[in-house]
């Protein structure tokens, strides 16, 4: 699959801007602050609905503006599709595919698959948790819509459950439909940890090799899925926890505390890892994340890299670009002197300057 053209209109600091992407490496560069990253941004939000950097629809449209425009052309299996997505400051975003607009964001899984990696990304391993998570919820929800089903409806039924144990401290009367809301969360939430599970036990069968290779077969590295709580157990633990969760007016337990680990030769290197292991095991995490969606759609994805080269030393950069020579890449940098020191297949250059892009080649 590979994205072959954008528009985007009083997106970020883009006024206006349409651009045509080559099927291999696509390199944008100029200085920091610019605009490279909002055009990775944009095609990774046009694919997912979603920022890679959290942000708010009403954060991404120009000030002056109460709307912005992506529009991608994509072929995925010599098929053409093309999204359109309307951000709406005040109002929810909205989505077409091929001129049809869709009821549920949901509906735009697995179009186009995309990998984003950017310089957060070497940092998922020493960060919290909920980078952990947030990197297995971005992935499951592209290639598993039963993985999205189940995880949108927990996501709403905590938050309703912690509404309502808010309520409690002014209507203890209102306790008993603390049940309703316990087995909807145990139904949702066994289905999004046996998803979780599987998701890692498949990223763990493809892991293994690729680190191996990148640290000259000298570490070995496993990752492990933390659940908060058991399947079979959180039902339990859920009413244990009750008196708990009135005190704090929030639920603590379930699959939104989970974790995941990453042990190498046998060590936990969240804890006890240097940073160059914890950057090698991130780097290896993203390649596995690439291998695995291939395995899945029979086809590889589109990689998004937010100047993550000038974050590797020469070992790993190399390593990270011979592994993508044979998929469409989007890259940004301020300089082209590590591509040309490493004799780089580059297909198109754009240079960045304040929100305009200029072809080169």
């Amino acid at each position: 699959m590979i994205i072959e053209s954008m528009e985007l209109q009083h997106y970020r600091n883009y006024e206006k801007l349409q651009i045509g992407f080559d099927p291999g490496t696509n390199i944008f560069y100029g200085d920091n602050a610019q605009g490279k990253t909002n055009v990775l941004e944009a095609a990774y939000l046009c694919c997912t609905a979603k920022s890679h950097r959290g942000a708010r629809d009403r954060d991404i449209i120009q000030f002056d503006q109460e709307e912005s425009h992506i529009k991608l052309q994509i072929k995925k299996d010599g098929v053409p599709y093309r999204i359109d997505m309307h951000l709406k400051k005040n109002k929810t975003k909205g989505i077409a595919i091929n001129g049809l607009p869709i009821r549920k964001a949901s509906e735009l899984f697995g179009i186009a698959n995309v990998v984003f990696f950017s310089p957060e990304d070497l940092n998922i391993i020493k960060n919290g948790p909920a980078e952990r998570r947030r990197f297995i919820d971005l992935e499951l929800c592209q290639v598993n819509k039963l993985y999205v089903h189940a995880l949108v409806n927990y996501n709403k039924i905590v938050i309703q459950r912690n509404k309502l144990l808010k309520e409690l401290f002014f209507h203890p009367e209102y306790e008993g439909t603390l049940d309703v809301w316990d087995e909807q969360l145990v139904n949702y939430g066994v289905q999004v940890m046996r998803e979780r599970r599987q998701f890692i036990d498949q990223l763990n069968t493809i892991i293994g090799e690729i680190h191996g290779n990148l640290t000259g077969q000298k570490e070995q590295l496993v990752l492990r899925y933390e659940p908060n709580v058991e399947p079979k157990e959180f039902a339990a633990a859920l009413k244990r926890s009750r008196e708990a969760d009135k005190k704090q007016k929030t639920t603590l337990t379930g699959p939104h505390r989970d974790d995941m680990s990453f042990f190498v030769n046998q060590i936990d290197i969240r804890k006890f890892g240097s940073q160059g292991q914890q950057r090698s095991a991130a780097l290896s995490l993203k390649l596995s994340e690439i291998e695995l969606v291939k395995q899945l759609i029979h086809d590889y994805p589109i990689l998004l890299l937010d100047d993550v080269l000038s974050e590797l030393d020469s070992s790993r950069q190399n390593h990270l670009l011979n592994s993508i020579n044979h998929i469409q890449t989007m890259i940004t940098c301020t300089g082209l002197d590590d591509f040309v020191e490493h004799r780089f297949q580059i297909d198109k250059i754009f240079k960045v300057i304040d929100g305009t892009v200029h072809q080169e080649n």
